[in-house]
């Protein structure tokens, strides 16, 4: 289903992010896991990508399995990097001749095993570019909704990692929307305030498209040191940190609390009118269907 008529038919999206499984086996369980998250009836479900071979086919087969055999809605990430510009017509041509309604166009990260690579050698340098390639594949080679692809963008309310100066990056931003952004899904982020801000600066700067807010719960210590290395520039508000420390090697008690932080920032977005709650599943549902729980939101969803 193309986003637009997500967004018209749900007054609240809710979403959720898988990523592709390396074996088999975690294959099977990410589709255990998904089921158990498809009762919850999300808007739509988004799928990771690696600029890699294998992991660029993991990303493919998986948004098709999904789009095959189940119920859910997919929207595959796709990146600009390590990419000609025929390698992007050929997957979106893929996901086009398969029915996929979606794409959430990123800048993304060169592979790790590839240090130093030249960005410049890439035919797309920015997101904002692949954003306009996607609306001429639209219009050139076709698609079979009449619209193409629905397109979304990331947006980065604690900053963008590459552009420490934040009027350069709601610049950056606009000319995404402008060149056909239909929606905007955020990073994660731990305190409101810097979503509220982000969405007020969007507003400022003339962007008027959706703006989904992504949650990641914290799960354990280990977990949010990991997060803190990968996510560059994410805060941990004071409140959180004073919560969880003291669990120390308890993991269970740890995992309560960043559910219940997640809850509360939820249920705050909620009360402000937030369009949609992204969340950053890892692939497990448990943390997910709790805050579901947590929130009602089974009696919320308005369909």
């Amino acid at each position: 289903m193309h986003i637009n008529d997500i967004f018209a038919r749900d007054e609240t999206t809710f979403s959720f992010e898988f990523f592709p499984p390396k074996t088999d086996e975690a294959a099977q369980q990410l589709f255990e896991n998904m089921a158990d998250l498809e009762k919850l009836r999300p808007s739509f479900v988004s799928v990771t990508y690696g600029a890699g071979g294998s992991t660029r086919q993991r990303t493919h087969d998986l948004v098709v399995r999904i789009q095959r055999t189940t119920r859910l809605d997919p929207i595959p990430h796709l990146t600009c990097v390590c990419h000609s510009e025929e390698d992007i017509r050929q997957i979106v041509s893929r996901y086009a001749a398969a029915g996929v309604s979606n794409i959430l166009a990123l800048h993304g990260d060169p592979p790790r095993d590839m240090a130093g690579y030249d960005r410049s050698r890439d035919v797309f340098r920015y997101a904002v570019d692949l954003v306009r390639f996607i609306r001429r594949f639209n219009g050139e080679w076709g698609h079979p909704d009449p619209r193409g692809f629905g397109i979304g963008v990331a947006g980065f309310p604690e900053g963008h990692p590459d552009t420490p100066n934040r009027l350069k990056e709601m610049e950056h931003l606009k000319a995404k929307v402008d060149a056909g952004a239909d929606y905007i899904c955020t990073q994660l982020f731990f305190d409101n305030r810097d979503f509220y801000d982000f969405r007020e600066r969007c507003e400022l700067a003339g962007i008027h498209v959706p703006i989904l807010a992504g949650i990641m719960p914290i799960t354990s210590l280990a977990g949010m040191r990991r997060m803190a290395e990968l996510a560059a520039g994410a805060r941990f508000p004071a409140g959180l940190l004073r919560r969880i420390e003291p669990c120390g090697d308890d993991a269970e008690a740890a995992k309560r609390v960043g559910i219940d932080w997640a809850t509360e920032q939820c249920r705050d977005l909620l009360a402000n009118q937030v369009r949609g709650i992204h969340f950053y599943t890892l692939n497990r549902s448990d943390a997910t269907r709790q805050i579901y729980a947590n929130l009602g939101l089974p009696r919320l969803v308005s369909r």
